[in-house]
């Protein structure tokens, strides 16, 4: 098992991948299991395997039984996902009840699930598109998590905040993973040089459906809105977070936030392997 360097010291894949675990727990990874280098892992480049073996883990190490989305949904891979929840629970160490706003949560509800399962936390959960939301939903009766995860629409694209809170709402942190494109096109070419890179002919491996990959403006301009809807509630929540994938978007943010009187901002790095991102977290 290689370290997967970067992780958070409370992620369990910090150590890389035990497999024969992974088989006595779910044995359907077996036949996707391969040898490479005396080790053994997945090809990383087959979408079936990959979204097989995030099953795997969900069901190992996460007690979560079922979960099933479309395969043109993004396949979202836990060890990151993770993460993300771990560093969001050292932002709160002395929070008792934690009410969690998932924005943009997908078909895979991956976020609710995992913050669920590893602290126990309630989930709002929004998308904008409803076959995304009826899959978490199954998703959620299908593990008997309808006590912990709620789901809301958002009805206007261009909208964050706006139109999906509710008067009493009052959340202890609100999380994110903008699209990162401007466009459908941006985001088809950026998968061919993925898939490139993987010696893959197709992009299945990177599906996504529209609102998952982009929005109009890329990432800089969802993050803007992001932060502007929050001056105006800001209340809202303890802490407004978000993934940021881009490194200049967060010079930019950083900015606004003065003007917006933000009281605190902070950047927190996150990488696993090479893949560098962070998280931006602010409060009024």
């Amino acid at each position: 098992m290689e370290d997967k360097k970067g992780l958070h010291e409370n992620n369990k894949h910090k150590n890389g991948y035990d497999f024969k675990f992974l088989k006595e727990k779910y044995p359907q990874i077996s036949e996707f299991v391969i040898e490479k280098f005396d080790k053994e892992t997945i090809d990383f480049s087959d979408p079936v395997a990959v979204k097989e073996f995030n099953k795997a883990l969900l069901f190992a190490y996460y007690n979560i039984k079922d979960w099933n989305f479309p395969d043109e949904n993004l396949c979202p891979p836990i060890p990151g996902r993770v993460d993300y929840i771990h560093h969001l629970a050292d932002l709160i160490p002395d929070e008792k009840e934690v009410t969690v706003l998932d924005i943009g949560t997908g078909a895979s509800c991956v976020y609710p699930l995992l913050g669920a399962s590893v602290y126990d936390w309630n989930f709002v959960a929004t998308d904008i598109d409803l076959d995304s939301l009826d899959y978490s939903q199954d998703i959620i009766d299908d593990n008997n998590l309808d006590a912990k995860i709620k789901l809301r629409q958002q009805f206007d694209e261009l909208n964050v905040l706006k139109g999906i809170t509710e008067e009493d709402d009052a959340f202890t942190l609100t999380m994110c993973n903008p699209p990162f494109y401007k466009s459908e096109e941006e985001a088809r070419g950026a998968n061919r040089r993925k898939s490139r890179n993987l010696g893959n002919n197709t992009v299945r491996n990177f599906a996504g459906n529209s609102n998952e990959l982009w929005y109009l403006g890329g990432e800089k301009a969802f993050l803007h809105t992001y932060l502007y809807e929050s001056s105006l509630q800001p209340e809202l929540s303890k802490w407004f977070t978000s993934l940021v994938s881009k490194k200049e978007n967060v010079k930019s943010l950083q900015d606004s936030a003065k003007k917006l009187k933000v009281k605190e901002f902070k950047v927190i790095p996150m990488s696993q392997g090479n893949k560098v991102t962070r998280i931006v977290c602010w409060r009024f």
